[in-house]
């Protein structure tokens, strides 16, 4: 694949992601789309990575922060604490042992409030890849 290629992919798999996000969260389920919508930034900041370096294939890592760093985007401090909290729902939805309280913090208004500074960020993140 070209480079485009590879940023097309990333833009279109985060695209998707963010039509699931928003299933799970009509659904009712707000724990996984809160970490539906942690995929969606990192693939966007996977698009960002392969178009700001030389190298095609992003890192196999899950860290927004790092990626961000990575990819050479700057973020202003509000940006990095939405960031790094966003990071949270990855973990704490994929570990048995954070799952069951991370589950019970997920209520509507939590997870409505999360998924607006995501798609906010999506917007940017996507500014910045074009």
């Amino acid at each position: 694949m070209t480079k485009e290629e590879h940023i097309n992919y990333w833009l279109e798999s985060a695209e998707h992601d963010l039509e699931t996000s928003n299933t799970l969260f009509e659904s009712g389920k707000f724990d996984w789309a809160l970490f539906i919508g942690h995929l969606v930034l990192e693939k966007l900041l996977k698009a960002l990575f392969v178009k700001n370096n030389d190298n095609k294939i992003p890192p196999k890592i899950h860290n927004l922060v790092r990626l961000s760093e990575l990819s050479f985007i700057e973020l202003d401090e509000n940006k990095q604490v939405l960031l790094d909290k966003i990071n949270d729902f990855n973990i704490e939805v994929r570990y048995p042992e954070y799952k069951n309280e991370f589950f019970k913090t997920c209520t509507k208004e939590f997870a409505e409030e999360n998924i607006k500074h995501i798609k906010e960020l999506y917007i940017w993140l996507k500014f910045q890849i074009i």
